[in-house]
């Protein structure tokens, strides 16, 4: 058995969902362990491209288990309109191959309307949130404040407890925002439509979860957004509200006593950041807009213009760091071919200083970049399946980013495609299996 966990470096758009596509024909279980549908994980494959937004993105492998764990905000609008969509475009989604936790609590709708709330409150001093009602979920769960899926196998208790909430935050929405209140009559329909369809992949994850490690099966757990938007450890308050860390999967999973074998770190040839905050290695105008086109870097929940700048060792070093990554998946290397001249944020500067130790939110505010610069390749790489067939320029820099970041990169995708992707741990190892 080996248990892996795949997450975000850097701000989250890593290309999380495309490593755990390819990976997941080597392993039994892919779980999603914290997060909601407020990003998404874009993946290329036989049936399409696909923006998944709350489902595993192993739904593609035939004989794959995939676990929604208690630490999703679990919404059932958004989640039921994914499963039907996928299912239309030929994905098979079934109880069988999707498990939701019992204990994941459920994101209601006026979580969305109190998120979008917030967000205009708060006018030129927003957070970037992308009003999918997460703030306001977490909040509601660590004050006890919401309703466990499991809840919507007992009606009338059900009913009982949504009436109480309802009371609850009507206060919150009319006397805080002077917005209109919600009606029992409102969330009967939201269950019926929305909750009840979604009523039969409810079980027992965590005994599921605790079977497969007792019969020796291999876990992938997959993981939302990038270490810089963790709750803890991330630029606060420009974060999520949950936390993104690899640390964190066997509890969000529902397994705690799970063992960690593999971090699997995804870092970007460059940098992109979707919302407000600091982003020291951004880059602007004419530069900006070339690289955002080359990489086509645009919300795959939100559909707005990623900010983007160069590859930043300073915050791709303390990613790594509190990640605990043990190897690199470094992704869109082939979108950096049409430069002469690769930029490289190689420290801060604050003041008269240069640090390249990731400083406390607080002084991120007065750093600027410091940046050096790499040859380019000027080439299309995107068909090359092996390292040594690319450029030397191309090999440079994936080597530079090695030794400078301190981690073994062990795969490099030059495409979007399941298959555009360079092993180098050893021989190149298929991606076997077939596609539901």
């Amino acid at each position: 058995m080996s248990n892996c966990v795949i997450v975000g470096i850097n701000w989250g758009d890593e290309g999380k969902g495309r490593m755990v596509d390819f990976l997941t024909d080597r392993y039994d279980v892919v779980v999603r362990y914290q997060g909601g549908g407020n990003a998404g994980h874009t993946v290329i494959n036989e049936k399409g491209k696909f923006a998944l937004h709350l489902l595993p993105s192993g739904v593609f492998r035939r004989g794959v288990v995939n676990v929604l764990g208690n630490g999703v905000a679990l919404d059932p609008e958004n989640l039921w309109k994914e499963i039907l969509e996928l299912k239309s475009r030929g994905v098979g989604i079934t109880p069988d191959n999707l498990k939701i936790s019992e204990r994941a609590a459920l994101l209601l709708p006026w979580h969305r309307d109190q998120d979008a709330l917030e967000e205009a409150r708060l006018a030129d001093k927003k957070y970037g949130s992308t009003k999918q009602g997460i703030a306001p979920f977490y909040s509601d769960k660590y004050q006890k404040k919401t309703v466990l899926a499991g809840e919507l196998r007992y009606p009338e208790e059900l009913r009982r407890h949504l009436k109480e909430l309802l009371e609850w935050k009507n206060l919150t929405l009319t006397k805080v925002y002077g917005a209109a209140p919600y009606t029992m009559e409102m969330m009967e329909a939201w269950i019926r439509e929305y909750c009840e369809p979604v009523a039969p992949f409810l079980c027992n994850t965590g005994e599921i979860l605790k079977t497969a490690q007792a019969e020796g099966k291999s876990i992938l757990f997959e993981a939302q957004l990038g270490a810089l938007r963790d709750l803890d450890f991330g630029i606060c308050p420009y974060t999520t509200s949950s936390n993104t860390l690899a640390a964190y999967a066997p509890i969000g999973a529902g397994l705690p006593t799970a063992g960690i074998d593999e971090v699997i770190g995804v870092v970007k040839a460059y940098s992109s950041c979707v919302g407000e905050g600091p982003f020291i290695c951004e880059s602007f105008g004419e530069e900006a807009e070339k690289l955002r086109e080359a990489g086509a870097e645009y919300g795959a929940k939100t559909g707005r213009p990623r900010r983007v700048g160069p590859v930043d060792l300073v915050a791709t070093r303390y990613g790594i760091a509190v990640q605990g990554a043990s190897k690199i998946a470094l992704t869109k290397l082939d979108v950096l071919g049409y430069l002469e001249k690769i930029p490289v944020c190689v420290r801060y500067r604050t003041g008269k200083e240069e640090t390249d130790i990731f400083p406390f939110p607080t002084e991120l505010e007065k750093a600027e970049p410091v940046i050096e610069y790499l040859d380019g390749w000027q080439c299309d790489i995107s068909g090359v399946r092996s390292f040594d067939e690319l450029p030397e320029a191309a090999r440079n820099y994936v080597l530079y980013l090695e030794q400078a970041l301190d981690c073994p990169i062990a795969y490099v995708s030059v495409g979007a495609e399941r298959e555009s992707i360079i092993c180098r741990s050893g021989e190149r190892e298929e991606a076997a299996g077939g596609v539901l």
